[in-house]
C-alpha cells in the first residue's frame, strides 16, 4: 500500500476511532459529566391487591345487571357489558372491558391454582377492573366516578343517582378494603369481606 493510499485510509477510519473512543469514557472515572458507571433503579414499594373472591361474587354481576337510567325515572335500562359499552369484543369502553360470559371460578377448590385462575375469562374481568381503582381511595377512582358523571365524561351517561346506591356502595366497599400488603387477590384475608367469612355463601359487606 502506498504512504498516499495509507494515509487516505487512516482519514476515512479516524473519525470512527475517536468515537469509540469517547464512547468508552462514558461512565468512567474520568468521565467530564461526572456520570455513574452504572444506571441503577431503585425498586418499587410493594402494592396491593384487590380481592379477587369480592369482585366475582360482588361486583362482576354488577356490570351483567340491567340498570334502570336515572336520567328518564328507569324508563330504559343500561348494561355495562353490553355491545355498545364495555363488552370485550364490541364495546366503546376505552380499557375497560368485560367477558360477560365469565364463569364463576371455585375459589375453595385446590384444583384451582393461582396460575389456573389467572388463565380464566373471569380474571380478565378482574383484573381489567382493577385497572379502574385507585386501592383505598374511592372518591378518586374512575370505576366510581365515571357512572356518578362525578367531575369525569362517561360515554353511557349516568348510571347511578348518588352514592347511595347499593352497587356504588359495593364496588366502594371492594375498594377500600384491599388485601394485606405482601399478600395476593385469593388471599383468604378476602374471606372476611362476606358475612359469615365464605366465598362461596356469605353475603356481601358494604360496611
Amino acid at each position: 500500500m502506498t504512504r498516499s493510499m495509507q494515509r487516505h485510509h487512516l482519514e476515512k477510519i479516524l473519525p470512527t476511532l475517536l468515537l469509540i473512543t469517547g464512547l468508552a469514557a462514558c461512565g468512567g472515572s474520568g468521565d467530564p459529566l461526572n456520570n455513574p458507571p452504572l444506571v441503577a433503579n431503585s425498586g418499587g414499594a410493594a402494592g396491593q391487591s384487590l380481592s379477587f373472591d369480592y369482585f366475582q361474587r360482588c361486583i362482576e354481576p354488577i356490570f351483567l345487571a340491567s340498570l334502570p337510567n336515572p336520567l328518564n325515572g328507569g324508563a330504559t335500562t343500561n348494561t355495562c357489558s353490553s355491545a355498545g359499552c364495555h363488552d370485550n369484543a364490541t364495546g366503546r369502553g376505552a380499557a375497560f372491558r368485560i367477558i360477560p360470559t365469565a364463569q364463576v371460578v371455585d375459589v375453595t377448590d385446590p384444583a384451582n391454582t393461582p396460575e389456573l385462575i389467572r388463565a380464566t375469562d373471569m380474571y380478565q374481568n378482574f383484573y381489567s377492573t382493577q385497572g379502574m381503582v385507585i386501592i383505598n381511595t374511592p372518591t378518586q377512582s374512575l370505576l366510581v366516578n365515571k357512572p356518578l358523571l362525578r367531575n369525569v365524561l362517561h360515554g353511557g351517561g349516568l348510571i347511578f343517582a348518588s352514592e347511595q346506591d347499593p352497587h356504588i356502595q359495593l364496588m366502594e366497599y371492594w375498594i377500600e378494603h384491599p388485601m394485606p400488603a405482601g399478600a395476593d387477590e385469593f388471599s383468604t384475608a378476602g374471606y372476611n369481606l362476606f358475612t359469615p367469612a365464605d366465598p362461596i355463601t356469605g353475603a356481601c359487606n358494604t360496611n
